[in-house]
């Protein structure tokens, strides 16, 4: 049986990305989609930078991994969601300039595993130069699925376990 395509709305992935309160607040915008692709960019300001005054890595590692997310969610179905499985990513070079553009694409859908890559480029003078390319598993999970195993924590935790980060902790008797 083949799944049926569905591409998710650009409304959508907009919410997505204007709903992550983490990337919002570093300012990285949408430029543009497609099915199994997404496109964003940040311009540059004073606190992404680390202390010798290039692009901190923690910016673009949040924007290959937001934008990878962005790119397996256009494949994903209406009631599914996407969650970063594994991420890997190389620093090519230390990233000095007015502007980052990531672009991820899809590399393989799946019904619950999408591998995507993404290449993070800095913008400086005019000229576009790789810093960064990560590889991303992304799962692919069932929205009602995950609001189950919320009310099923909640639940738990009701009866004493401690919960941290939404991993259930029990102690050992």
């Amino acid at each position: 049986m083949v799944k049926k395509l569905y591409e998710l709305p650009r409304q959508e992935l907009e919410r997505i990305f204007n709903a992550a309160p983490f990337v919002a607040s570093l300012g990285i915008t949408l430029v543009s989609v497609g099915p199994g692709e997404c496109e964003t960019e940040l311009v540059i300001e004073s606190h992404h930078l680390q202390q010798d005054g290039y692009i901190h890595a923690g910016v673009q590692v949040t924007m290959a991994d937001h934008t990878a997310g962005g790119a397996a969610a256009t494949l994903a179905g209406p009631d599914e969601l996407v969650l970063t499985a594994e991420f890997k990513i190389n620093l090519l070079r230390a990233a000095r300039g007015e502007r980052l553009r990531c672009k991820s694409r899809v590399l393989k859908p799946g019904s619950q595993l999408t591998v995507v890559e993404s290449e993070v480029l800095c913008e400086q003078e005019g000229v576009s130069k790789l810093v960064s390319k990560a590889t991303a598993s992304i799962a692919v999970v069932s929205k009602n699925r995950t609001r189950e195993s919320s009310a099923a924590r909640s639940a738990e935790t009701s009866v004493g376990a401690p919960v941290t980060s939404g991993v259930m902790c029990h102690k050992k008797s």
